[in-house]
């Protein structure tokens, strides 16, 4: 079976609630006991065993939070804009409580980033903010992940609401090229790609590797919340539907 009938095999899987609420069952206390034991590893091994950066000393460790959390909020745009595209396409509506559910968690992450990526730069530039690229290009991240929120809260007719929030994912799925080409694009105070870049990483082994560490956290985090948030989404929609029917 090929990859694109796997995909399809697994969309159309995941699409149905109940099969899903029995998958997510067994999987988010996987991913929940997973995200803690690697969170409790991956900071002991940053805070405590990676050695401070050579030049900013230990002010650079806050790069094990800032680095993480900046690749969620992108990781998880990019899986609501999927989300969004699998929903419009098949008109699944787990898709679009996929992507309802990825745009809070993703906003949550993105001001996570925003705030330390300011406390990080208050001693490194000698600003909290500078409208650099990067920067503003992640602000307006923040922005779009708020005004899809806001979109669907203002339409009341549910399925108008959805189909308008899921478009507008796709058109801002263009800021995510603009985050990623930022610091190549213009000439900017953040500093250039350190960990995926042509020719290697510009960070030492002892630093790179917990960070790709807390990333591997961060994701398997993502992962439990996800989860955790779609069951709580679903059942949410299960009593409106009776609520509903007990007043017809």
């Amino acid at each position: 079976m090929g990859k694109s009938k796997w995909g399809k095999c697994l969309i159309n899987f995941l699409a149905n609630p109940e099969r899903f609420m029995r998958f997510s069952k067994i999987a988010m206390p996987i991913f929940g006991i997973l995200a803690f034991v690697s969170l409790v590893i991956g900071y002991v091994w940053a805070l405590v065993y990676a050695p401070a950066d050579y030049q900013q000393m230990e002010t650079a460790r806050i790069m094990f939070i800032h680095v993480p959390s900046a690749w969620v909020a992108t990781g998880a745009y990019a899986m609501m804009a999927i989300a969004s595209i699998v929903f419009l396409v098949w008109r699944h509506n787990l898709a679009d409580s996929a992507a309802f559910v990825g745009a809070k968690i993703g906003a949550a992450f993105t001001a996570l980033c925003l705030i330390t990526g300011s406390i990080w730069g208050r001693p490194t530039w000698g600003t909290w903010w500078e409208w650099d690229g990067r920067l503003t290009s992640v602000l307006v991240l923040f922005f779009i992940y708020l005004g899809y929120l806001a979109l669907r809260g203002a339409i009341s007719d549910q399925t108008k609401a959805a189909k308008a929030a899921a478009i507008l994912s796709l058109v801002g799925s263009v800021n995510i090229v603009i985050i990623r080409y930022s610091v190549v694009w213009w000439n900017t105070l953040h500093q250039p790609a350190a960990v995926i870049r042509k020719g290697g990483s510009s960070l030492h082994p002892d630093l790179l590797k917990p960070l790709l560490f807390n990333g591997f956290a961060f994701m398997l985090f993502f992962g439990f919340l996800m989860l955790l948030n779609l069951r709580t989404e679903i059942i949410k929609k299960r009593i409106s539907s009776i609520e509903t029917r007990l007043i017809l």
